[in-house]
């Protein structure tokens, strides 16, 4: 789609917003909303966070904080769809060099926390 101001956005080729040189119409399902309500953060979406938690790191605390990185949730959460986030990975007080050249986790902590998402999912999946 192309930018508002008239070129294509950030590493945009120009082309954006057609299909074969035709324009693509676009019809938004409502106004855009810069500001959602949070959605709540109920036992049905906290319980099994919890229980993943526990198992990999006994006695951590859950402590539900905002992410100011751009997501979808202000839309999403806007349109009625309660959206989350959660990662289960640690990192270092430094911040890991987050972003930036050097950016780099500890390789258990990558593995603790695709094991914690991977079991978060199969329970918000009903155990599938």
């Amino acid at each position: 789609m192309p930018h508002p101001a008239g070129h294509a956005g950030r590493g945009g080729t120009g082309q954006a917003g057609r299909t074969g040189g035709a324009p693509v119409a676009v019809t938004l399902a409502h106004e855009p909303n810069s500001v959602s309500p949070p959605p709540p953060l109920t036992p049905a979406i906290m319980g099994p966070i919890e229980k993943e938690a526990a198992k990999l790191w006994p006695g951590v605390p859950i402590v539900p904080i905002l992410l100011t990185g751009a997501t979808d949730g202000v839309h999403t959460n806007a349109a009625g769809i309660p959206t989350y986030g959660v990662s289960g990975l640690f990192g270092s007080s430094d911040g890991d060099g987050i972003h930036g050249l050097n950016e780099r986790i500890r390789v258990k902590s990558l593995y603790d926390g695709r094991d914690f998402l991977y079991a978060l999912v199969k329970d918000y999946a009903g155990g599938k």
